[in-house]
């Protein structure tokens, strides 16, 4: 059994294998990512799919404004009577929650679509009792849909266990619209879908001030705000800007940009590694989203798992019960986080199997995890740095490029946002300052579809 806590042997085995984020020249990926993005908008052979949402952001939110918001996620399917105050925040006047429709049982497409009247319908009659008149309703639909130029979404496919087979292939916001009027309810003229990168873009319009930050008080040197983006780092990887040229659907406007949701979890990194392909060809879809499988929360704990059992095998560390460890049948992310937070712990799915005298083994399990992480902090930081660039290259102080951000690997995973950030600000400010503010966003994909009612 070995002894010693070898850092120098740790990182030459992560070198060997090639998740050593020393491997990794953020500065040459930052561009590698931009070509990538502009074959994908241009509609030539890409990782990044650069997918058109038809939205383009708010640039002012009026005052007094109410929507209706709609969130269909894998477990709840959530509604809300939204109305911006003075300063453009939102406040959720009235909301509904119910079982996602098709979670719990076989639905038909007019039953599917009557439930999400159902929870539309009571805050369009709440917005009529207190004399709100109700602009339009945004719906953040967590499904694989094709958004077409009517900001409209053609379900391709359900995950997440939803069993409605009658609704693919049928556009989502048309069926609400239909079921309203079945309940004689008149639906506004808008119904705008939309995923939820874009959503945590919009939320960021709504709670982001335009010269970066959260909300306070009145800004005292009003300029024009600077471009927001959204930053999704959490069981998957995504991120949206506002796009000027999208040659593959001839569109080019400077006043009213397009958001554009990049698919950045597909990004064909070039820095895949032995323990990468050997964990990839165990995947449900390997040779695709090579990224988020180095980054992001459904893969992070599995990746390190695999890589564990790797370093185990080799004898770099050992432990008396290292094959309890190997035989774990179901080794996720949240379990790997909550033993780095409390290593010390006696509690896990871990920490338990360390003896009280195996503090070494418990040190080189905690570096070669850090190393992972370090290397899915690069990588994110690289490709998000991509998009901010590519959102705008003027760099004026009082028009910060701002970063709407959502997702439990960037808030808790630990480590993560702390590196991703130091990583982050190292590749913007390169050459010369690159204005900008990162801020966590909250009910992002609710308060995303709201302002997405406006636009």
């Amino acid at each position: 059994m070995a002894e010693k806590f070898n850092p120098a042997a740790l990182a030459e085995f992560a070198r060997y294998y090639g998740f050593h984020y020393d491997r990794i020249d953020p500065h040459a990926l930052k561009e590698d990512v931009l070509v990538e993005m502009n074959e994908g908008l241009m509609g030539n052979a890409s990782s990044l799919a650069m997918i058109p949402s038809y939205i383009s952001p708010v640039s002012n939110i009026t005052p007094g404004k109410a929507v209706i918001a709609l969130d269909a996620g894998g477990t709840n399917l959530r509604s809300a009577l939204v109305k911006f105050d003075e300063k453009g925040k939102a406040e959720i006047i009235e909301s509904l929650k119910i079982p996602m429709p098709g979670s719990t049982g076989l639905l038909g497409a007019d039953e599917f679509f009557n439930k999400i009247a159902g929870v539309t319908k009571p805050l369009m009659e709440k917005a009529e009792s207190i004399d709100l008149k109700i602009e339009g309703i945004g719906f953040c639909f967590s499904y694989h849909m094709d958004i077409t130029e009517d900001a409209d979404g053609i379900l391709k496919t359900f995950s997440k266990e939803v069993n409605a087979p009658e609704v693919i292939g049928r556009a989502i916001g048309k069926g609400l619209r239909e079921a309203l009027g079945r309940m004689n309810v008149k639906a506004p003229e808008k119904i705008i879908l939309l995923n939820d990168t874009v959503a945590t873009l919009l939320c960021g319009l709504a709670e982001i001030s335009p010269h970066g930050g959260q909300r306070r008080g009145e800004d005292h040197f009003p300029s024009e705000a600077g471009p927001m983006l959204g930053f999704i780092l959490g069981t998957g990887f995504n991120t949206a800007y506002p796009e000027t040229d999208i040659p593959k659907i001839n569109f080019s406007s400077a006043a009213k940009p397009q958001i554009i949701v990049c698919e950045s979890g597909n990004y064909a990194h070039p820095y895949m590694g032995i323990m990468d392909r050997e964990f990839d060809s165990g995947t449900r879809n390997p040779g695709t989203y090579l990224l988020e499988k180095a980054a992001s929360g459904a893969y992070l704990g599995p990746l390190t798992f695999h890589i564990m059992k790797k370093a185990l095998s080799e004898k770099l560390f050992a432990f008396n019960r290292a094959e309890e460890f190997i035989s774990i049948e179901n080794f996720e992310t949240k379990d790997l986080n909550q033993f780095m937070h409390e290593p010390l712990a006696k509690t896990g799915l871990i920490r338990d199997l360390f003896g009280s005298d195996e503090n070494n083994a418990l040190k080189s399990f905690m570096y070669l995890t850090s190393i992972v992480t370090e290397r899915g902090a690069v990588l994110s930081a690289s490709v998000l740095a991509a998009a901010m660039e590519k959102a705008s290259a003027i760099h004026d102080p009082l028009m910060p490029v701002r970063v709407a951000v959502e997702g439990t690997t960037y808030m808790i995973y630990k480590g993560m946002r702390r590196s991703l950030e130091s990583y982050l600000h190292l590749i913007l400010n390169r050459d010369k300052p690159f204005p900008y503010a990162i801020s966590p966003v909250e009910q992002a994909s609710l308060l995303g579809a709201a302002v997405a009612a406006l636009s």
